[in-house]
């Protein structure tokens, strides 16, 4: 991912503009935006994440504003606006179809025109686990903006769970298609 990221600073200094971590969990990866210079929110939905993330952000010791909310329902969540770089490191792939949707209008709500949009997504189906999504499924949900990077994530599991799911994930980079 730090390629992807690096196109996104490229000729810039910190602070490099407002992103948003869709999803954010115990915010591993907002605090590693916030670390490259970011001014990172993170929105999950589940309460004990966040108080894990608010943990981990004092440990690390960066800036980083966590929220509660539905990020299928961003406004409603309050988590601002005037974001360039949204991160979803999982949240997108286990949707169905209209909840794709939402938190793809949400986003599009959200963003700056010339924002960029870094999705991390199994392909494949893994039940209970992970839904999957297609490429398709990505550009028919963010219609008004375009896929203009692939890359696989490189992401091993443990050798006896490998076999079984045989892991298919990659990073799509997405920036608004009238931005181009």
């Amino acid at each position: 991912m730090s390629s992807l990221l690096e196109r996104e600073e490229q000729g810039r200094k910190p602070p490099y503009g407002r992103a948003l971590d869709v999803g954010t969990g115990s915010a591993i990866w907002g605090i590693q935006l916030a670390k490259r210079g970011w001014e990172v929110t993170g929105v999950d939905v589940v309460g004990k994440a966040l108080d894990r993330g608010r943990e981990r952000v004092q440990a690390a010791g960066v800036e980083m504003k966590l929220v509660q909310g539905d990020v299928t329902r961003l406004s409603a969540a309050e988590v601002g606006s005037g974001f360039r770089l949204i991160l979803d490191t999982g949240t997108f792939h286990d949707f169905n179809v209209e909840q794709q949707q939402r938190m793809a209008r949400s986003v599009d709500a959200l963003a700056t025109e010339d924002a960029t949009v870094i999705l991390l997504c199994w392909s494949r189906r893994i039940r209970p686990l992970i839904r999957g999504v297609s490429r398709e499924d990505i550009e028919t949900a963010f219609a008004g903006w375009q896929v203009t990077d692939v890359e696989p994530s490189h992401f091993k599991l443990p050798r006896p769970l490998e076999w079984v799911l045989r892991p298919d994930e990659h990073w799509y980079r997405l920036r608004r298609a009238r931005a181009l």
